[in-house]
Formats: structure tokens, C-alpha cells, sequence
């Protein structure tokens, strides 16, 4: 379901919110990264194992890689220290270019914290999950449903349900 909502998204402002919520696999806590643009619409996500500076640099590559429209101008992250030092070895390798800003701040994140709810909603109840491959499919579905949701289709809006079933219908080749 995921790889078939991303040709259908709508493009994404040139502001983007960074931060890590943790999840429970196999009673160990695991770290999901979201990137969440200024109108609330998301633009990637990843599952990993830590929350380091690699982890962070992996998920900026994947997340620029996946945004082909608009690049961002100001990337605002929570106060962790693994960002700065993911962002300037991007730059260093050549994969950000030097007119990215990275804005840190304790504050301001707060559209992508209030995001994280409706993924701690369908995953805290669960008991956590049981494999990492299973978290991370589980998690795929969870966000490209949330996407659907939040009307972040082309033609089908924010509630408007008889559009996401005709949308969902579509992409499995199901009359709806």
C-alpha cells in the first residue's frame, strides 16, 4: 500500500521537521524517525535499531532521496546530538548541498511531536512488536493509512472517506 500512495502525494513545503519517537521490539527499544513537513503532511520515515549519528545520516539520505519535488530550505530537529554531525558529513559527502540550514531547537518541533500520537495510539496497546521486520511493515502500513487520512492524496481530501476507499480500492484493483 505504501509504494503505491507515494506517486500520489502532494508536493511538500520547503520546511521540514525531524525527530525520533521509540518503540518496543522484542522488549528492546528501537527508534522510528519521521520527517514531517510545516502543513503536518509526512515525508519519509525509518525504523532503526539506534539512535546515533549514523542512524541520523542514514535517514537524512533516504529521506532527501525520497523527496524529489521540493528540496528543503530549513530542516528543524529536537536538541539531539547526533544530528549535527549526521547533517555536516552529508554535506562533506556532497549529498546536502551547503544551503540547507539546520536549525536546532528544543521548541519549535512540536508539529512532528504531536504527529508521533497517532502512531503511539495503534502500537502502545499492541504490547509492542515481535521482530523487527514485522515492526517495520506493520509501521509502513500504519503511515501510508495516516497519509490517506490526513488527505495527503491527490483528489481525495481530509476526511473525505468515500474518496480514500475509492483511492485504497484502486491501488489493490478492488471495486469499491
Amino acid at each position: 500500500m505504501e509504494k503505491g500512495c507515494w506517486p500520489h502525494l502532494r508536493s511538500t513545503t520547503d520546511s521540514y521537521h525531524v525527530d525520533e519517537t521509540s518503540i518496543k521490539i522484542k522488549g528492546c527499544w528501537h527508534y522510528l524517525y519521521r520527517a514531517v513537513d510545516s502543513t503536518g503532511q509526512t515525508i519519509d520515515f525509518l525504523l532503526s535499531a539506534k539512535r546515533d549519528a549514523k542512524a541520523a545520516k542514514r535517514f537524512f539520505r533516504r529521506m532527501l532521496k525520497g523527496t524529489p519535488g521540493r528540496s528543503p530550505r530549513v530542516i528543524t530537529v529536537d536538541k539531539n546530538p547526533a544530528y549535527p554531525p549526521a547533517v555536516e558529513k552529508l554535506k562533506a559527502e556532497g549529498g546536502l548541498p551547503d544551503q540547507y540550514q539546520l536549525r536546532q531547537s528544543k521548541y519549535l518541533n512540536n508539529l512532528v511531536e504531536q504527529d508521533h500520537r497517532f502512531l503511539k495510539r495503534r502500537v502502545n496497546p499492541g504490547l509492542g512488536f515481535f521482530s523487527f521486520r514485522t515492526a517495520r511493515r506493520t509501521i509502513t502500513g500504519y503511515e501510508a493509512r495516516h497519509m490517506i487520512m490526513k488527505g495527503q492524496i491527490v483528489g481525495v481530501g481530509k476526511g473525505e472517506i468515500q474518496g480514500q476507499v475509492r483511492f485504497v480500492g484502486g491501488l489493490f484493483g478492488v471495486a469499491a
